[in-house]
């Protein structure tokens, strides 16, 4: 076994190796850009090595420097994580010549993987289900558009070297080919230096599942059942879970025996993943195999009881599998959500800037994977995420309910995030019933998200706690003035103006709300942004912050905006005349910080509604900007190459 391993990545992952190799008794080795001086990984590491400056490709992505830090620490050995290396050929080749474990799979099945031409003929081989394609390359749009025609709309176009849905457009006509051929082409070559792209079938209502298999060096293979990861946005998995609602038995035992199938024709070692798309009659076929640890791999921890990290190292280092295929065990439910910086309010644009506050909730079944902390920097060079909540249950239901409240109470301030959005989707009633595809979220969130909608009952709650934290602070005011506390309250929320009375019987706040009555217990105190309570009873949670003279609620994926104040202040509020709004249709604004690619459009230009004005690159990412009416372009106040701010004005219109 190894003493010493360097981890070759950051964030929550380079973590969470960490964590399994210090419980092995391994000493850590961290990497760091100049981006990434402070970053929490590099605290808990052992030592630390700076390899270059803040952009990925001259630091993390730099091979030579990993190297030279293996060989600075005396690494023996080193774990990519995923991203950045992880899936390069070319790095676990040097490893190699350098006398460095690769704790990996060999180069070749990096190589043979990567190439999605080359792994779907492998597949073929190996006898797993397809998709219907292309095997080739595409050359042109003309000759792409006589596969498309021929295979029939609609089609996918995707990167050969891709994965993570970077490099992949849906078509579904001659001219939405053409553009998605020139996008998907421009996003591979800056995300992997390959614009090669192909064409395969496109399949309705999918589904998106995958199976984790384990290789040893001594011809091993066995899998460890399967994740549902069909809620995607984008393309990017949102939500993941083991097992999956939908799969049977049957099923299960056939992509498993496919999955090792294809892990054995490649010579697999290490842990892997074979991705699946499913149909709506569980007809399955090969999407790709991740070589490298998945993001979502927690889940299948929960569920059979095994670290794949600890697997992986073991692997490495030449050891056997310890379980065989009829030993895999596969108990309750997990479910993961990824909680990144970004805005769901604004199109789930990226959100960068400093963690003013940061409590990650814990608890029985709750497993946090972050590699932030309080007063860190969410950074425009790196991917938005945050952090991995996973919840773990007896069954589906209850990891749902456990996860429901672990959202309500991860406080995070100072960027933009999606945990109300996660509340949203995981609170859903077709989720609960296991009845959705990849095109979950784009079905029910076609506007994207403006915040959850609470039935009755729970909006009642909210605004019970908000009057009970109203009571709380006048009762804190009153003590320092001594002077009473009043009863007799008005909340205003949204158009309304309701009578509340507020009173204390020992511990307990009585809300007299509408026609009922509600008890609520806490030890809240004004000041704390987490708020847990009883009311009438049944424990409950939220987020519960100051803003202004009035309070900000959120909970379930909603925020509410609620008011209490004294009747003659709230008749004399209700009589304010509102601030008319600034008026910002002519203006072309940059949705987040970014890089300013192209702008389609000249000053005088007439533009059609829909049509392309601009796109600006963030995280790694093409966003096409579109003139959402028609117009005449009166100038241009940027250029391709600047730097954008979030809402720096692009363009204007006449």
């Amino acid at each position: 076994m190894f003493k010493k391993v360097l981890i070759a990545n950051r964030g929550e992952i380079a973590c969470r190796i960490m964590r399994t190799a210090k419980r092995m008794g391994l000493a850590t080795v961290a990497v760091y850009s100049d981006a990434d001086a402070e970053a929490l990984h590099v605290r808990e590491a052992d030592e630390a090595l700076r390899i270059g400056p803040a952009a990925a490709a001259q630091s993390y992505l730099k091979i030579d420097a990993i190297i030279a830090a293996c060989r600075a620490s005396g690494a023996e050995a080193v774990h990519p994580g995923y991203g950045f290396l992880s899936e390069n050929a070319d790095f676990a080749r040097a490893l190699d010549a350098a006398g460095i474990v690769f704790i990996g799979p060999p180069a070749a099945a990096i190589a043979a993987m990567g190439d999605k031409l080359a792994a779907k003929k492998l597949a073929q081989e190996a006898g797993v289900a397809v998709v219907p394609g292309h095997p080739e390359a595409i050359g042109d749009a003309s000759t792409a558009l006589e596969i498309a025609r021929a295979i029939g709309y609609p089609v996918m176009i995707k990167a050969a070297a891709g994965g993570g849905g970077k490099g992949m457009r849906l078509a579904e006509s001659d001219n939405a080919l053409r553009e998605g051929l020139r996008l998907a082409a421009s996003e591979a070559r800056s995300a992997f230096g390959d614009d090669r792209v192909f064409i395969e079938k496109y399949i309705a209502e999918p589904r998106h599942i995958e199976i984790q298999v384990l290789a040893d060096a001594h011809g091993n293979v066995i899998h460890l059942g399967e994740r549902e990861c069909s809620i995607q946005r984008r393309h990017q998995k949102v939500i993941e879970e083991a097992p999956s609602p939908f799969l049977d038995a049957a099923t299960r035992r056939r992509m498993g025996a496919q999955a090792v199938a294809l892990a054995k024709a490649a010579q697999y070692r290490s842990a892997g993943t074979v991705e699946f798309v499913v149909d709506r009659a569980r007809n399955f076929y090969f999407l790709e195999m991740n070589t490298r640890l998945q993001v979502e791999h927690p889940v299948t921890e929960f569920v059979t009881g095994l670290d794949l990290v600890e697997l992986m190292i073991r692997i490495a280092a030449g050891e056997r599998l310890p379980i065989a295929q009829d030993q895999v065990r596969l108990q309750g439910a997990a479910i993961e959500a990824r909680v990144y910086a970004e805005d769901p309010r604004r199109n789930f644009l990226p959100s960068t800037g400093r963690l003013a506050r940061y409590r990650a909730p814990a608890g029985e079944g709750v497993r946090v994977d972050a590699g932030v902390f309080e007063g860190a920097e969410i950074s425009i060079f790196y991917d938005p995420m945050i952090a991995k909540l996973v919840a773990q249950g007896e069954d589906r239901a209850s990891a749902i309910r456990r996860l429901a409240a672990a959202l309500d109470a991860f406080v995070i301030r100072g960027v933009s995030n999606n945990l109300g959005f996660l509340s949203a989707v995981n609170a859903h009633e077709r989720f609960a019933r296991g009845d959705f595809s990849t095109h979950f979220i784009a079905e029910e969130f076609p506007q994207g998200f403006g915040g959850a909608r609470l039935s009755d009952a729970e909006t009642q709650a909210a605004l019970a706690l908000a009057a009970t934290a109203q009571r709380l602070l006048a009762e804190r005011d009153a003590g320092i003035a001594g002077a009473a506390v009043a009863e007799d309250w008005t909340i205003l929320y949204e158009d309304r103006a309701i009578p509340v009375k507020l009173a204390r019987r020992n511990e307990i706040i009585i809300v007299d709300l509408y026609t009922a009555r509600q008890e609520v217990t806490t030890a809240w105190q004004p000041g704390d942004l987490l708020f847990r309570a009883t009311l009438d009873g049944t424990p409950i949670v939220c987020q519960i912050e100051r803003r202004g003279i009035g309070w900000r609620v959120e909970r379930g994926g909603a925020a509410l905006d609620v008011l209490v104040l004294p009747p003659a202040a709230a008749a004399a509020l209700a009589r304010m005349p509102e601030k008319p709004k600034p008026d910002l249709s002519r203006q072309l604004r940059s949705p987040m910080p970014g890089l300013l690619v192209s702008i389609a459009v000249a000053a005088g230009q007439e533009v059609k509604a829909g049509e392309e004005l601009a796109v600006v690159e963030a995280m790694k990412m093409e966003n096409v900007l579109r003139a959402e009416r028609d117009g005449r372009v009166a100038r241009l106040c940027a250029k391709p190459g600047d730097s954008l701010a979030v809402d720096q004005i692009i363009l204007e219109f006449e």
